[in-house]
């Protein structure tokens, strides 16, 4: 019994040590670390994995309030939709701190196209009107999870998979708050990574890829440059 006991007590002592995935961004290291404006950074040349911060003795209780949210993002393109997110870059009190926030504005029947956030996980609150919403799953593979949600519900986009949200209402907006664990979690749309990208994706590799011809895939070259225009 004795020769079971000592694996099984260095067992215990050992396996907390190992190292674990972490799902969202590096804890700080200190109580705040307010990042630099872009023309400080500008004069400093740095490249960092997120932002330097100021000299603890040159913040200021300003910098921790931000109105950046107050007004929506201006609507552009044909989508219907306007996102302000609040990040580190925008909102230096963030930095370190591992979350961002944006607000989602909504005209009727606007979308937020089908996209992915690759360093977050989103939570969205609905504080207005009603929302298509949903993501598709990589296991089980390619399982669409959707629901209609109304103003006080929330949903969650996992990280790094696709999904969107869309307005259904044909006369009434819809305003969204949504919160991501990362003070920078990208966010790429699926038809612009596609047609837009700049260069262009090689059009016999989108020809391959989604079965279709030199002609289709032109028009939809075009299709989604003039949504964004």
């Amino acid at each position: 019994m004795a020769a079971l006991q000592l694996p099984l007590l260095l067992l215990g002592l050992f396996v907390p040590l190992a190292p674990t995935a972490r799902a969202a961004d590096e804890d700080p290291l200190q109580d705040f670390c307010v990042a630099l404006s872009p023309d400080e950074l500008e004069e400093h040349q740095l490249t960092l994995n997120g932002l330097p911060c100021k000299p603890t003795a040159a913040v200021q209780s300003s910098d921790f309030v931000s109105q950046q949210l107050r007004n929506p993002a201006n609507f552009t393109g044909n989508l219907g939709s306007a996102v302000n997110l609040a990040a580190a870059a925008t909102f230096g009190a963030l930095n370190t701190q591992g979350l961002s926030i944006a607000r989602v504005d909504y005209k009727p029947r606007g979308i937020n196209p089908p996209h992915v956030h690759p360093r977050a996980t989103e939570v969205l609150f609905l504080a207005k009107g009603t929302l298509l919403v949903g993501f598709v799953s990589t296991a089980p593979a390619n399982q669409f999870f959707y629901q209609t949600i109304y103003a006080g519900d929330l949903f969650v986009f996992p990280r790094g998979l696709v999904h969107f949200q869309f307005n259904p209402d044909k006369s009434k907006p819809a305003l969204a708050i949504a919160a991501l664990n990362s003070q920078n979690p990208g966010a790429s749309q699926l038809a612009v990574a596609l047609f837009a990208s700049d260069p262009p994706l090689p059009e016999e590799v989108l020809e391959t890829t989604l079965g279709i011809d030199d002609d289709e895939v032109r028009r939809l070259i075009t299709s989604v440059q003039n949504t964004l225009n």
